[in-house]
């Protein structure tokens, strides 16, 4: 195996690990374990996960400043406390060193092109600001803000470990037809992907913050259908008074201007390559499409799941969080073929 192959092979894994982490993040999010390692890298003052509510007494004794918001009696369940342990050691101690250690491999490799050891480097400044970003958002008590620069930023490294990935893929003549469009149709729908991809983002940036923020969950009411959903409180449009408390009603303007863009987009884009024999870039706005359509009913699933006993079922939450990520990634990916497609990325 050439070494270039490795790097390009590793850098797969390297995609499959990350949205494993942004995972974990979600479920460390569903469970409430956002604070259960107080301090950071360490966990209450150990590199180890099994803290018994006496231990953490104790450190919260040693430690009164980094009691967290839920108050010094709170204690946390091992396996809250394994989430987040977990997710630091995938993170810090397996994805964050390998990726080092591509980028190390790739310099050098004489046959890697320019674009790939750059696409390399942005790899490695971009998962030093994501550990910064995690530390950040321990010390800020997994502040809604925080959480979702968090997954923002994970979001654009995983895109950079796609353009990577296609950079190796392109050195070594196996860059798949999927990614490769209609050149003409690239330059005409570069900017309209790139549009549809900001606002998937922003759809789940405001997602993040909703479902972060205490309260906010249950801002447009737990009444039920219609007066929870698709209603916000028994009414369609209301005025915007606090941005935080009404973050849910945001978050669903949004959802549904994007979502209109979308089915607009997919109808444009079948329009314009009906005489194209390998409609890729089609297919890709379509399958985005159809996601970001699925995950609505998703969204609208958990609100209405809301009970006065149980409360939202938060398994709901996780898969609507990963769906949302998934729907980004698929056409910021796309746009990545427009540009590949124009000769002008890789």
């Amino acid at each position: 195996m050439t070494p270039l192959k490795a790097s390009r092979i590793l850098t797969a894994w390297l995609l499959g690990l990350t949205l494993v982490v942004i995972a974990l993040g979600g479920l460390i999010r569903i469970y409430d374990a956002g604070e259960s390692c107080p301090d950071w890298p360490t966990c209450f003052g150990t590199w180890g996960f099994d803290i018994t509510a006496e231990e953490q007494g104790e450190w919260y004794s040693e430690n009164p400043s980094e009691i967290d918001s839920r108050g010094s009696g709170h204690r946390y369940s091992t396996f809250q406390i394994f989430t987040e342990w977990s997710h630091r050691l995938l993170a810090g101690a397996i994805l964050g060193p390998l990726v080092l250690a591509n980028w190390l491999s790739l310099r050098k490799q004489e046959e890697a092109s320019a674009q790939a050891r750059f696409a390399s480097t942005l790899t490695v400044i971009l998962i030093i600001w994501q550990g910064a970003i995690g530390w950040l958002t321990v010390e800020m008590d997994n502040l809604h803000w925080s959480v979702a620069l968090h997954l923002s930023s994970a979001l654009a490294f995983t895109m950079s470990m796609v353009w990577l990935w296609l950079c190796l893929s392109k050195i070594e003549g196996k860059l798949p037809d999927w990614i490769r469009f209609n050149s003409e149709l690239s330059k005409k729908w570069e900017l309209i992907v790139a549009s549809l991809t900001m606002g998937v983002f922003f759809s789940l940036f405001s997602g993040t913050f909703v479902s972060t923020t205490p309260g906010a969950n249950s801002g447009c009411g737990v009444d039920g259908f219609p007066d929870s959903w698709p209603q916000c409180d028994g009414n369609f449009l209301s005025g915007l008074e606090d941005v935080v408390s009404q973050s849910q009603m945001i978050h669903r303007w949004i959802v549904g201007v994007v979502f209109i863009s979308m089915i607009y987009s997919s109808f444009r884009i079948w329009k314009d390559s009906q005489k194209d024999s390998k409609p890729f870039l089609r297919n890709w706005i379509w399958v985005a499409t159809a996601m970001f359509a699925i995950n609505s009913v998703i969204g609208a699933t958990y609100i209405l799941s809301w009970n006065l006993e149980e409360g939202f079922l938060e398994l709901l939450s996780l898969v609507h969080l990963m769906m949302a990520s998934l729907c980004f990634l698929v056409l910021a990916t796309a746009w990545i073929g427009c540009k590949v497609s124009e000769d002008e990325l890789i």
